[in-house]
C-alpha cells in the first residue's frame, strides 16, 4: 500500500479506506487531553471550597469528580463525539472499530480501562511496545477492544469531472466499468500521488499511456462520459 491505508469492507459491502495513526501524534493528543483534565481539576479544587466550604463535603466531592472525570471523560467523548476526545479532535484523530465502524460503549470502555496495563511498567512502555510491534499501531487496549486509532478525514464533496477536450472511449465499456472510471477520476485527489500513478499505469491497456499521461487520458474519457 503506497499510501499507507487499509482497505476494509463493511457488512453492507461498502469499501472504506482508513489510515492508522502512529505513536507520535497520539502522544500529542494524550498530552492535550491530560492538560485539559488537569486544568479542570485545578478549577474544581479552587471552586469547590468556595461553594461547599472547606470541610469534608468539598474534599469528597472533589474525589468523586476526580474518579468520574478520569474514567468517564474519554469514554463519553469517544461515544458521543465520533470517536474523538478534545485532544484527538485537535490532532485530527479518531477511534473506530477494527472493521471501520463507529466505536461503541463496550469498545471504548475496554480500551480505556486497559490504559492501566498499557502504562506499565512506567510511562506507557507496554502500550508503546505494542504499537511499534503492530502494523496498525494498536496498543494493548486496542487489541483487546478491537479498535484502531486512525487519521480523521472529512468527507469532501465529489468533484464534477470536466475537461475542455473530452475524448471518446477507444472501445465500449460496460456500465459498471464506466462507473468505476468516473469514480476513479472523481476520487483521484484524495489519493496519494504515488497511488494515482500506480492506478494510471494499471489502465495502460485502455489509455495506451503510463503515469501522468495515462491519468490525463482517463480524465478525458471520464469527461466524455459525463457530457
Amino acid at each position: 500500500m503506497l499510501d499507507g491505508r487499509l482497505s476494509l469492507i463493511t457488512p453492507e459491502g461498502i469499501s472504506i479506506a482508513i489510515c492508522p495513526a502512529g505513536p507520535g501524534r497520539r502522544a500529542f493528543a494524550w498530552a492535550i487531553d491530560t492538560l485539559l483534565w488537569l486544568l479542570f481539576l485545578t478549577l474544581l479544587r479552587i471552586g469547590l471550597p468556595s461553594a461547599l466550604g472547606s470541610g469534608g463535603l468539598a474534599s469528597g466531592t472533589f474525589l468523586i469528580c476526580l474518579f468520574v472525570s478520569s474514567w468517564g471523560y474519554p469514554v463519553l467523548c469517544e461515544v458521543y463525539m465520533g470517536g474523538m476526545t478534545l485532544g484527538k479532535r485537535f490532532m485530527g484523530l479518531e477511534v473506530v472499530r477494527a472493521d471501520g465502524l463507529p466505536v461503541g460503549w463496550r469498545e471504548s470502555a475496554l480500551r480505556n480501562l486497559l490504559l492501566v496495563a498499557d502504562f506499565l511498567p512506567i510511562g506507557y512502555a507496554t502500550g508503546l511496545v505494542c504499537m511499534l510491534a503492530d502494523k496498525q499501531f494498536r496498543r494493548l487496549g486496542d487489541l483487546v477492544a478491537g479498535t484502531v486509532v486512525i487519521y480523521h478525514s472529512k468527507p469532501k464533496p465529489r468533484r464534477v469531472v470536466t475537461r475542455d477536450t473530452a475524448e471518446p472511449l477507444p472501445w465500449p465499456l460496460s456500465p459498471e466499468q464506466q462507473r468505476a472510471l468516473i469514480d476513479l477520476v472523481e476520487r483521484a485527489e484524495r489519493l496519494s500521488p504515488a497511488r494515482r500513478l500506480e492506478l494510471a499505469d494499471l489502465a495502460e491497456p485502455l489509455t495506451g499511456q503510463r503515469g501522468q499521461a495515462s491519468l490525463l487520458k482517463l480524465q478525458a474519457y471520464a469527461a466524455g462520459l459525463t457530457q
